[in-house]
């Protein structure tokens, strides 16, 4: 009996420097079959060279390469790209530029084939800097308390999860029944969100409590760079747009969608109103304040955050108390 169709996706923008250790990561697996689709999202420099020498080894080792190219349109896109070209039983996705340790997919193929309770599962990872891969900092599982719990839903809508891409396989009929068209919402990044959420909704996910992959970090990370407030601010407008479009693409009652969408705005309008006071934007402060009270989770602390945002004095006062609470 031969061993089911795992595919493996993976976005690429400009990674002519460091997406080897991908590429070479997938033709170091213990598993097969392997189909392998490369979406090159418009790259200006090497990256097409760089995965077109690898296509010799990917024909010795067995491994179905799929090349794409699209002109620059996000790692969104990209990924609805490579969903429409799958064949697999079994799906991954993974960044370009971090790392799956040797047995990643055998482990996990193997568990979800003695598992069919499970819809996905998702495994530990390390933590490594660009310098020094091979020297783990830590498991990237370190801050999430809730890893191991089976219902995983809630915990990534509230940002209390992590979902590192490469550490997820699903099973391709789970992942048709939460997301039939293939498509997510490609009008900001955190893809994983999209991909995850309607997996979670409807099956159970099982931890694997083992690093099968590296997660990368570099000085130049778009998760570890220190945001301006205006960035900040962009990022949680457009987490709130991501969760809507994402919410709204599930079937739930109305009453539900609103339940967790409330939740999302408790946390996101709560963090843009803080922020306005570092820039003593008084009008999204007051919008920020409206949605906590038409929700109603708004706290004397948000009404003083209000005010600090208006009021130069009670902003120094809002200031300093901050440092001491």
């Amino acid at each position: 009996m031969s061993n089911p169709l795992v595919s493996i996706i993976t976005p690429c923008y400009n990674g002519e420097k460091t997406a080897h250790r991908m590429i070479e990561s997938v033709l170091n697996q213990t598993y097969s079959p392997i189909e392998y689709i490369f979406i090159n999202d418009g790259s200006t420099d090497g990256t097409e060279e760089l995965f077109r020498s690898y296509l010799p080894e990917f024909e010795k080792k067995g491994i179905k390469a799929i090349y794409q190219y699209q002109e620059n349109a996000g790692q969104s896109t990209a990924i609805n790209r490579g969903l429409k070209l799958f064949n697999g039983e079994y799906l991954c996705w993974t960044d370009s530029d971090d790392i799956l340790m040797p047995e990643s997919v055998e482990k996990r193929v193997n568990f979800l084939e003695s598992n069919p309770q499970y819809g996905c599962v998702q495994s530990d990872a390390y933590i490594v800097s660009e310098d020094a891969p091979d020297k783990p900092i830590r498991r990237i599982s370190e801050n999430f308390p809730h890893s191991a719990e089976e219902n995983q839903f809630e915990h990534c809508l509230l940002g209390n999860a992590y979902i590192c891409c490469h550490c997820f396989m699903v099973r391709t009929s789970v992942f048709d029944k939460a997301v039939p068209h293939r498509d997510i919402f490609t009008g900001r990044r955190e893809q994983n969100w999209q991909l995850m959420l309607p997996v979670y909704y409807i099956s159970k996910r099982y931890f694997m409590n083992e690093p099968l992959c590296s997660y990368v970090i570099s000085p130049n990370s778009h998760s570890h760079s220190k945001l301006s407030t205006e960035k900040a601010i962009d990022r949680a407008n457009g987490y709130i747009e991501i969760l809507s479009h994402t919410l709204h693409s599930i079937p739930m009652t109305e009453k539900e969608r609103t339940s967790y969408m409330n939740k999302v705005l408790n946390i996101y309008a709560r963090k843009k109103l803080y922020l306005s006071v570092d820039i003593s934007d008084k009008k999204l402060a007051n919008e920020q304040l409206a949605i906590l009270k038409e929700i109603r989770t708004a706290r004397f602390r948000d009404h003083f955050a209000a005010c600090a945002a208006k009021n130069k004095l009670i902003k120094v006062i809002y200031k300093a108390l901050k440092k001491v609470i």
